[in-house]
């Protein structure tokens, strides 16, 4: 690189700019106005001086040059960087104010800066380029799915690679599933929850615990989800646990929930696989949602969810052998089905129900299997 910066022609430095455009995809235009800058800031370095430079590359000669300037001003406050219009005019020049006067600084005098600083300060600003280059390539994967390799374990988090150009995500505590472990080296699919830049870092975010990882994955196990034929209306979900999917298909002849285990439950078991053995639920979404909330409790069979009165606020009767099973192991399946719905569910055995059973006008019978 010092020696590029040093060939007056310019000729091999230039050509140098075309392949560094084509192997790294950093416009020529954006790397000349770093070097430029970098020059002028090694320049003033090496010199001390405080006055205005400025670094001129011309693409079509192959060359540059390096210049002082002075701004033309009525009255002087900076006499580094400012000249009166009565002494840019002195030797018969016609300057007016705002003008600026170039003397060029001779090519000897330039080739005595500080190779190595420039270079420094050249390389940072390519990867900052760089930088910039791959944040804006993964700001469109927000929201997306992708395989990546755990690199380390620190403090509690999990630090990933994210496609082949080294880019570094992190899956921090709140995000990983328990009783996932994570080693180096391992391969995982990730949900990439946020891409943002922390000063000259990229920083990006990404979850093994996230609904999205669900919606993802479904996405791509079921052709009929991905071509808009089947929807997925409602996810609720315990990470590692359990997790209830509604889905829906406003084409009468497509079974959703069938779409959606596939033959012999191929396409929910690959995802289950994937999941580390998490259990799924596929519910069939309903527009009532008296009877989405019985559906919801699957696989407990339902006898009645009557609305009660309040905001979204609804009982369900369940036989009576069925209740610790609508209900779940410490409360989890009554839970998924109250995330899933948005409704508060009060969850009644049949024989505690007593005069509920009457009020048929409110609720709606299912038998959920």
């Amino acid at each position: 690189m010092a020696k590029k910066v040093k060939d007056t022609s310019g000729v091999d430095f230039f050509e140098a700019l075309e392949a560094l455009e084509s192997e790294k995809g950093i416009s020529k235009e954006s790397f000349i106005s770093a070097l430029s800058n970098a020059l002028v800031i090694a320049y003033k370095r090496e010199t001390g001086d405080v006055g205005g430079v400025e670094v001129r590359l011309d693409d079509e000669t192959k060359t540059f040059k390096i210049y002082h300037f002075k701004k033309v001003v009525a009255e002087v406050t900076d006499p580094d960087k400012e000249i009166s219009v009565e002494e840019a005019n002195a030797n018969g020049a016609n300057y007016v104010e705002g003008d600026c006067i170039y003397k060029e600084i001779k090519t000897k005098d330039f080739c005595r800066i500080s190779a190595q600083t420039a270079k420094q300060v050249i390389m940072q600003k390519l990867r900052e380029i760089e930088h910039e280059n791959t944040v804006s390539e993964f700001e469109d994967k927000e929201g997306e799915l992708m395989a990546c390799t755990v690199r380390r374990v620190e403090d509690g988090n999990v630090y990933v690679e994210i496609g082949g150009n080294g880019l570094e995500g992190i899956m921090m505590p709140r995000d990983q599933v328990l009783g996932e472990k994570y080693e180096v080296n391992q391969r995982i699919n990730v949900f990439v929850k946020r891409v943002k830049n922390i000063g000259k870092m990229a920083q990006v975010v990404v979850s093994r615990s996230s609904n999205g990882l669900i919606r993802r994955l479904f996405e791509n196990e079921v052709p009929e989800i991905k071509q808009g034929l089947v929807e997925i209306k409602a996810i609720a979900r315990e990470p590692g646990k359990r997790t209830k999917i509604a889905i829906y298909s406003a084409d009468n002849s497509i079974d959703a929930v069938g779409a959606c285990v596939g033959n012999k439950g191929a396409r929910v078991n690959a995802i289950v696989s994937e999941l580390n053995g998490e259990k799924i639920d596929i519910i069939p979404w309903s527009e009532n949602p008296l009877e989405f909330i019985a559906r919801a409790l699957s696989p407990a069979k339902v006898i009645k969810v009557i609305e009660l009165d309040g905001e979204n606020n609804a009982r369900v009767i369940v036989p009576d052998d069925k209740l610790s099973l609508a209900i779940g192991k410490s409360g989890q399946n009554a839970r998924l089905a109250v995330k899933l719905t948005g409704w508060k569910i009060d969850v009644k055995s049949e024989s505690s129900a007593g005069a509920d059973l009457g009020e048929v006008a409110e609720g709606v019978e299912e038998q959920a299997e």
